[in-house]
């Protein structure tokens, strides 16, 4: 099983970044995918999750209108679009996959750095 996320970097204020994290070494549509974040010396919170085989969304009150996850199953892919970043979202972020009594599995994590 892998979960490898991609699109981090550095951007300024108010800038977009599109992160993907690409599955495998599972039935990726049958999971539901998540997006998770960590900055320093805070705890991991949930940002945004989408269901299995894909519709339905639900988001942190923090990103709701600014941030849009989504899946391509053909790709076993899914994205985290983040529009109008702002410093106090510089994290690392986390791709989960979960599936109740099937497995529970996560990325590396990629960083996400929000500064001018």
């Amino acid at each position: 099983v892998q979960l490898v996320e991609s699109g981090g970097g550095l951007v300024q204020p108010g800038g977009s970044l599109r992160l993907s994290c690409a599955a495998s070494g599972f039935t990726f549509s049958s999971y539901v995918m998540k997006w998770y974040r960590q900055a320093p010396g805070k705890e991991r919170e949930l940002v945004a999750t989408i269901g299995s085989p894909g519709g339905s969304t639900n988001y942190a009150d923090s990103v709701k209108g600014r941030f849009t996850i989504s899946r391509d199953n053909a790709k076993n892919t899914v994205y985290l679009q983040m529009n109008s970043l702002k410093p106090e979202e510089t994290a690392v972020y986390y791709c989960n996959a979960f599936r109740m009594f099937a497995g529970n599995y996560w990325g590396q994590g990629t960083q996400v750095t929000v500064s001018s």
